[in-house]
């Protein structure tokens, strides 16, 4: 429980705001509505980020002490301030022409306003995060180097033919369909999103490759051995492709954005720590398969964007589907130990 202490903590003090800002709003009535929603929405984060946990952990895993900090620190406030508030109301702002002020007295005075504007929006921002996760799933699926294969001769078979340029072709054209399920004065921003978000994926891919080159320099090594600026912008455009999906559900639930925003926080903050929990633990190692099943979650994910700018998907489907998907790799990882188990039973020891 040590690596949720922080979680809880945080958790208590953005309740005990939610529930002043309920206060103000609609007196003891409007308390414990904002009390519940905040809680609603922190489990709704938690249970749609899920997987992202997973993936996180894989990256962070092999980071040095001060990188894994950086990110854990840093990273998280980014997380919470930058992708569950500000990203939002950049988006409105564009939209718009407003500032950011404007907006976000636009967000507490008119909500109503504030969420149609951001839903207007949302085939764009959905194709843009929709192509990145398909990348980084894709580009797991189509690593030859993996040792293990969840889904045995299939997967491995995939992974010797497959190649960054097709996963890139792949989402490409993912986005060109995407483009066609969108009226036609929404098809050329909507193709634009797809092409920035393959965009993004490989510029921060080419920094990590770089850098990854740079730590065979000595004095360059030492600063960035196993962790990277490059590594950091990827799992912060990570965590932005998988918490717009939240956002936009929360609206679902609630218009008030300062509810939005701290409910979202809470569910952000147990999602770091079941990063630090996975990491520290070494449950990745513990648990072979949880790596496939995260990434395979990110692929559903993926599809489930780009499918919603046209259909209506509800939020606890796309969040079950990424938990089931940890839950079936869960059970295969148990599996796989107790076989491995028997299997080195009765084996002579080397002297």
């Amino acid at each position: 429980m040590q690596h949720f202490r922080l979680s809880f903590i945080v958790t208590v003090v953005l309740l005990g705001l939610a529930g002043w800002w309920g206060y103000l709003q609609g007196g003891v009535p409007g308390l414990l509505r904002a009390l519940w929603i905040a809680a609603v929405l922190g489990v709704l984060e938690v249970s749609l980020s899920f997987d992202n946990a997973v993936v996180n952990a894989t990256v962070l895993r092999g980071w040095n002490a001060f990188w894994q900090r950086l990110f854990l620190t840093v990273g998280i406030v980014v997380a919470v301030f930058g992708m569950r508030l500000v990203f939002p109301l950049a988006i409105v702002a564009v939209a718009t022409g407003l500032g950011l002020i404007d907006v976000w007295h636009m967000a507490v005075a008119t909500p109503d306003i504030y969420a149609r504007h951001l839903a207007a929006r949302h085939a764009e921002v959905a194709v843009f995060g929709g192509a990145f996760l398909l990348l980084v799933f894709l580009n797991f699926l189509f690593d030859g180097d993996k040792e293990l294969h969840w889904l045995g001769k299939i997967e491995e078979k995939i992974g010797k033919y497959g190649s960054e340029g097709l996963a890139v072709l792949i989402a490409l054209l993912a986005a060109f369909g995407a483009m066609n399920l969108v009226g036609p004065a929404d098809q050329l921003p909507v193709l634009i999103a797809g092409v920035v978000g393959v965009a993004v994926y490989v510029g921060v891919d080419w920094i990590s490759g770089l850098l990854e080159e740079e730590e065979h320099d000595p004095a360059i090594g030492q600063i960035i051995a196993r962790g990277s600026i490059g590594g950091f912008l990827y799992l912060e455009v990570l965590d932005a492709s998988f918490s717009f999906d939240g956002v936009i559900g929360a609206f679902a639930i609630s218009n008030d954005v300062v509810i939005i925003m701290l409910g979202l926080a809470i569910g952000a903050m147990f999602v770091r720590s079941l990063t630090v929990f996975l990491v520290r633990r070494g449950t990745l190692d513990q648990f072979v398969f949880l790596e496939h099943g995260a990434h395979y979650a990110i692929g559903i994910l993926a599809l489930i964007m780009f499918l919603s700018v046209q259909y209506e998907i509800p939020e606890w489907f796309t969040g079950l589907s990424g938990v089931v998907f940890i839950l079936v790799s869960l059970w295969s990882s148990i599996r796989y130990r107790k076989r491995m188990a028997r299997a080195n039973e009765g084996k002579p020891e080397l002297a």
